[in-house]
């Protein structure tokens, strides 16, 4: 569904009238407020594969430190790997980062780890990657990245429009309080009943989703 539609799904349940912009009127543009907090609680609620996006850092020599342009601040890692020399990078603590680009002697290789240090004038999260490259490597960041804020009326929404819809119905019937219909509490128990197996669902696909480690 489409945003605009998204609203109206929701409005028809509260038994409102349909509207053809998501700000054609007051209540309009709370409903498309509930739809943007219902679209963000699901994203975070799981690594759905509908969000995946592969950003590409192309590395020049004896640059640490990079964008990744367009992933934002709230994104979740997926794997990380050097397409030119055909390794996996690992993740290593902000500390280990800070010490190993600072204390010398400096080391100028082939890049097998990398640290997250902070946003770029875009907010982009920027990240710090050792051995400090000595030539120009591909690597590509596998990423869960939120869509941005619904805002035009004709953007897809790209997580489940039905948890979307139930979500947002549930925080609606919360603001405007019982009317006959489902209670809130009772409208926001079937949605996590749905969130639930739609997790289950999407977790089959994917063995990591499935391997609990004891610590």
């Amino acid at each position: 569904m489409t945003y605009l539609e998204l609203v109206n799904d929701v409005l028809v349940r509260l038994r409102e009238v349909a509207v053809s912009t998501v700000t054609e009127t007051a209540y309009s543009t709370l409903i498309g407020k509930f739809v943007n907090d219902a679209k963000r609680q699901i994203e975070d609620a799981f690594s759905w594969n509908v969000l995946g996006q592969t950003i590409t850092v192309t590395t020049a020599s004896s640059t640490a430190s990079y964008s990744l342009t367009g992933a934002g601040q709230k994104f979740q890692v997926m794997d990380v790997i050097n397409t030119t020399s055909n390794v996996g990078l690992i993740n290593i603590t902000f500390v280990d980062m800070n010490r190993k680009l600072n204390f010398t002697p400096l080391v100028n290789s082939i890049p097998t780890e990398f640290a997250f240090d902070g946003v770029d004038g875009s907010y982009d999260t920027k990240v710090n990657l050792y051995p400090i490259p000595d030539g120009v490597y591909t690597i590509k960041f596998a990423l869960t990245v939120p869509q941005a804020t619904l805002s035009s009326g004709s953007t897809v929404v790209l997580v489940s429009d039905v948890l979307v819809a139930q979500n947002a119905y549930a925080r609606a019937l919360v603001e405007r309080g019982e009317d006959g219909g489902l209670t809130s509490s009772e409208a926001y128990q079937l949605y996590k009943a749905m969130l639930s197996d739609s997790i289950a669902l999407e977790g089959t696909r994917y063995p990591e989703n499935q391997e609990f480690v004891a610590i």
